[in-house]
């Protein structure tokens, strides 16, 4: 039962994209059609904010895949239809950044934080092999401490 009912939610899931795009948003031609899908897929929802706006069923995004077609059936590359989205609404619309000065700390904050974290475990790792590798042989006793300790050695073999 269980089973069944795991795969039935993955199902749903699966086609909730299917019941976002309305019959009459598509095109005729299915090469701009594949183009418009394309293209919607890695546009953000600016409602939804963590999805495209070929998965959500909000009515902006909705006017997006509309606005999308209509610049394709204008004769728009797919390079000037995200030109003019980003344009209109800004970069945030994009669902993956583009590479510049501006995003640089977004690109990099990742492979620094890794290699923070990498370098930590390494230096953690190291120091306890350290600590557990005989502590006491690696302090070596003092004259007064070596001399208290053979008085105590005496007094306990006689």
């Amino acid at each position: 039962m269980r089973f069944l009912s795991t795969l039935l939610l993955g199902l749903l899931i699966a086609t909730s994209s299917a019941f976002a795009i309305a019959p009459d948003e598509i095109l005729n031609d299915p090469a701009l059609e594949a183009r418009a899908r394309g293209l919607s897929a890695n546009l953000r929802c600016m409602v939804c904010q963590n999805q495209s706006i070929d998965d959500s069923d909000a009515p902006l995004a909705k006017d997006l895949r509309v606005l999308v077609r209509e610049r394709l059936v204008a004769g728009d590359s797919d390079d000037e239809v995200i030109t003019y989205l980003v344009d209109r609404y800004g970069e945030f619309v994009l669902l993956k950044p583009r590479f510049g000065g501006h995003t640089l700390i977004l690109w990099a904050s990742a492979p620094v934080v890794l290699l923070a974290g990498a370098i930590g475990i390494f230096m953690a790792v190291r120091r306890r092999k350290q600590m557990t590798s005989d502590p006491v042989a690696s302090v070596p006793l003092s004259d007064a401490e070596k001399a208290r300790l053979d008085s105590l050695l005496k007094s306990e073999n006689s």
